[in-house]
């Protein structure tokens, strides 16, 4: 790989900084969380992302998640291609709008009808007002390490791009924008219990992301979602689940397909969009109704539903649908997770993979990571070299412990092997550090090279079986 780079985004993040606030158009690209310079990128192909250089990155970011399919997927790019040539956006109504719309009710089983947004902030803003204007109530339940964008209610107790500054709540909020904000510890169904009783007159909804995956991603308890469909239905409360990252990627009727438990609300993003900017938030028909124009809770945008994002999500949904593809990336990611977890074993490192599906993060941390105040605990500082380790030599996670990482269906077996491989080489140059810190179990550890060997030669000869 071609190291000259470093200077080159030198140069580049300093010229941005010039004309954009902080050199950035999203806080966690800044590369705050992990220090040194962000990676200026030109192109993406397949799972590649190629930086100003020409250098290649094995990409385990994807967009935060929104390209399921991998960089500049072949029919996405056909059919963008034939859509702008019709004209980018009309401001009107389109066939396209209904189709979207028609593939997500047929997908998400809670979802019966659905409006489009821009963002995924839009779509939970949104959300949150029509729970409320729903319930004629104005509290709502989120749970601490939750990101759901930044409008100005939910800016409390955030994880993501948050979690790498010292204030726990962004500046330019005012205190009567978040009074009506309660804020839980994420799996512990009995504080939920207690706050419902305490404030069941004017709790309007519980907004959650059935995965965490804004502080790492953090699984669910098994009683955990199920005991807030409980609640929610027996004090008439609206329950949200942000599925903006889960949403078509857990499996195609997102998570809550996945765990069996059905919202009243959901708000999507990332995927549906496939690679371009759009949300969307759906649910019942008696609460979805209650928007303007056929009610009076007002929600709006020029570009909603525009020709160009939609086509692109229309064409990534027919694609997931037909491919089958998710068995394959959980089988994918489950193979690399379990080989970043043996190496780690091989050197006496203690650190933990949380995954499901083909999301995961890396903790370094010596318990569980089940709840937002055990994510805060890792080590942030063998991240960022773990991090910046596994960068120069090609493969680009996402730049903040606190963020998940991906697989794409463009990843290959020869992908995950070589991270394997970087990623043994990375740790085993990071014992020092780890036993520094605190997180080598064995002081007298004996690196077994046979173990990571005899786990890929298995894996091999499952390749034929890999999409």
């Amino acid at each position: 790989m071609n190291h000259k780079p470093l200077a080159i985004s030198h140069q580049l993040f300093n010229e941005a900084k010039k004309f954009i606030p902080g050199g950035v158009n999203s806080p966690v690209r800044s590369f705050k969380a992990v220090g040194g310079y962000p990676v200026f990128v030109n192109r993406g192909k397949g799972s590649k992302i190629y930086g100003e250089c020409g250098q290649e990155f094995i990409d385990c970011c994807l967009c935060w998640g929104a390209l399921i399919l991998g960089h500049a997927y072949p029919d996405v790019i056909k059919n963008l291609e034939q859509a702008v040539r019709k004209g980018t956006s009309f401001g009107t109504v389109t066939k396209l709008e209904t189709e979207l719309a028609k593939l997500i009710v047929q997908a998400v089983s809670s979802i019966e009808q659905v409006r489009l947004t821009n963002s995924g902030t839009e779509a939970v803003m949104s959300a949150i007002r029509l729970a409320r204007g729903y319930t004629k109530r104005n509290k709502i339940i989120k749970f601490e390490g939750s990101y759901h964008g930044h409008a100005d209610c939910l800016l409390v107790q955030v994880g993501s791009g948050m979690a790498t500054f010292p204030r726990a709540t962004s500046l330019g909020v005012p205190k009567d924008f978040t009074k009506h904000t309660i804020v839980l510890p994420f799996n512990d169904i009995k504080k939920v219990e207690e706050a419902v009783r305490k404030y069941q007159k004017d709790l309007a909804a519980i907004i959650v992301e059935p995965i965490m995956a804004n502080c790492g991603v953090i699984l669910p308890r098994a009683d955990f979602l199920l005991g807030l469909r409980k609640i929610a239905s027996k004090y008439n409360i609206v329950l949200i689940f942000d599925e903006v990252i889960t949403g078509f990627r857990i499996s195609y009727g997102g998570a809550q397909e996945y765990f069996r438990v059905k919202p009243d609300l959901t708000c999507l993003g990332k995927i549906i969009g496939g690679g371009l900017p759009v949300g969307a938030f759906g649910g019942k028909k008696e609460i979805m109704q209650l928007l303007a124009p056929e009610g009076g809770v007002y929600q709006a945008g020029t570009l909603s539903g525009n020709p160009i994002a939609v086509t692109a999500g229309i064409i990534t949904l027919r694609a997931l649908k037909e491919k089958k593809s998710y068995e394959c990336l959980e089988t994918k990611t489950k193979k690399l997770c379990t080989g970043i977890r043996l190496t780690a074993k091989k050197y006496g490192i203690n650190l933990k993979v949380n995954h499901i599906a083909s999301l995961f993060s890396i903790f370094f941390i010596d318990k569980e990571v089940i709840n937002y105040q055990a994510a805060k605990a890792q080590n942030t500082d063998l991240f960022k070299r773990f991090f910046h380790s596994l960068l120069k030599k090609g493969v680009y996670l996402s730049p903040s412990g606190f963020e998940a990482n991906f697989l794409s269906t463009a990843h290959t077996e020869g992908d995950i092997e070589k991270i394997l491989r970087i990623v043994n080489r990375t740790l085993k140059n990071i014992v020092p550090a780890c036993r520094q810190a605190g997180l080598v179990y064995s002081l007298d550890y004996r690196p077994n090279k046979e173990i990571l060997c005899r786990f890929l030669s298995m894996e091999k000869k499952k390749k034929s079986k890999m999409i």
